[in-house]
């Protein structure tokens, strides 16, 4: 089988099943998440069809993250308190170097991390942040506002020309147009940490607490494979959805351009001994907590205006890109914007399912049209082709035309009568 042959699944009613889904549409009785939601790791080796579903639903129908939402109701915190302190007390520096990494763009959550290790654990943390793709007005603000909270900072920005590139290549072969900041994203922590000889990384939540695999939860540090460069092989690694070499031969990137995107190597992680911990696995995580800490501390600034597809005013609000992006993942996986806030809120206890459902009938699938114009300029696409590869990633299981206009078959609030 060719490197880009995908199997072909499909449902009970022979409808076509892209991307590896579940061809079963479920929906968590708990909060307004299904079965489709894929998972958030990035992996070196994405190609067409490579993301998988990872959240899982029990017997009662409830997902792995509204269950690890229960299990964090048990955690003794007080205690994870004090492994936290005994961790920062291991790295804490005597001469007023900088003890631990920080990534973050000074949203809600980096905003939270940083500063609170810093005045309160007395850490003295280098915050690093990968450069969005286009600032907001109100990401610049808060960039700056965190910056001036009294943090330092490392901007990473990208060579402008080849992120443009993997960006149209991301949205035309995967519909991920985020793939390539969230991979720099990932790296520019542990890149720095080996840089600057600092072993102890800090990033906010796991992952696993939206739900990727629960058993992640169960301990403070992330699996530093991902970041290995003895994995995976440039012959192999692909960006994108391009092999690397395609990007050299067919596309004129320069090897060494592809630096920031590529896995560190291992050997010199183990050197520096660097280790990426989670904030959340110590302190107990709320984003709305986040943002009122971040508020009060940092001068962290909601936007003036509703977030397009959601009705938050503070969550992922530094990327002009950001909107997009979530409106991909509504049309591949029938999951937007909303759904995300509406289930983690629920998850929280600060809205019910049934205000959830409400809201995300409400916005989910709202167009974002804000920046619409300025991102296709980035991408280098027309319109016409933005909507050819949209509407040729709607998978049939999920989507049907009616009239004209495209539909989803299964909607949360078609469900809502479940407990």
């Amino acid at each position: 089988m060719s490197d880009n042959q995908i199997i072909e699944v499909r449902d009970a009613d022979g409808l076509e099943v892209k991307y590896g889904l579940p061809p079963e549409v479920r929906f968590c009785r708990s909060c307004v998440i299904s079965n489709q939601r894929p998972s958030s790791v990035v992996e070196f080796r994405n190609r067409p069809g490579d993301r998988k579903p990872t959240i899982e639903f029990d017997e009662e129908g409830v997902c792995s993250a509204c269950r690890y939402a229960r299990i964090k109701e048990t955690i003794d915190w007080a205690e994870r308190e004090r492994e936290l302190i005994e961790l920062c007390d291991r790295h804490r520096s005597r001469d007023g170097s900088y003890d631990c990494i920080v990534p973050g763009s000074g949203g809600k959550d980096s905003a939270f991390t940083a500063h609170i290790l810093k005045y309160k654990y007395g850490m003295n943390p280098l915050t690093v942040t990968w450069s969005p793709h286009v600032y907001t007005e109100i990401g610049w603000q808060n960039f700056r506002a965190w910056i001036d909270s009294g943090l330092d900072n490392y901007l990473y920005t990208p060579n402008g020309r080849l992120h443009r590139l993997l960006t149209r290549l991301a949205f035309e072969n995967l519909v991920h147009p985020f793939q390539p900041f969230i991979i720099g994203q990932k790296l520019v922590g542990p890149r720095m940490s080996v840089l600057y000889d600092i072993p102890l990384v800090f990033y906010g939540e796991n992952q696993a607490e939206y739900g990727n695999n629960i058993e992640d939860n169960d301990r403070p540090t992330m699996d530093m494979s991902f970041f290995y460069n003895s994995r995976v092989d440039i012959r192999d690694l692909h960006l994108g959805g391009v092999p690397a070499t395609e990007l050299i031969e067919r596309h004129g990137v320069d090897r060494r351009d592809l630096n920031p995107y590529l896995p560190l190597d291992g050997e010199r992680l183990e050197q520096t001994g660097t280790q990426v911990h989670y904030l959340g696995y110590y302190l107990r995580w709320d984003p709305q907590e986040c943002f009122y800490y971040a508020a009060e501390h940092t001068g962290f600034r909601t936007n003036p205006e509703r977030t397009e597809g959601s009705y938050s005013k503070y969550s992922s609000i530094d990327d002009r890109i950001d909107p997009l992006h979530y409106y991909t993942t509504f049309i591949k996986f029938g999951i937007g914007r909303a759904t995300y806030d509406a289930a983690q809120e629920i998850r929280n206890g600060k809205i019910t399912r049934e205000e959830g459902v409400a809201l995300v009938k409400r916005f989910d699938a709202e167009f974002p049209k804000k920046y619409f114009r300025e991102i296709l300029d980035y991408m280098g696409i027309t319109e016409e082709r933005f909507w050819e590869v949209i509407d040729s990633a709607r998978s049939p299981h999920l989507w049907k035309k009616e009239n004209g206009e495209w539909k989803l078959r299964h909607a949360v609030w078609h469900e809502a009568h479940n407990p």
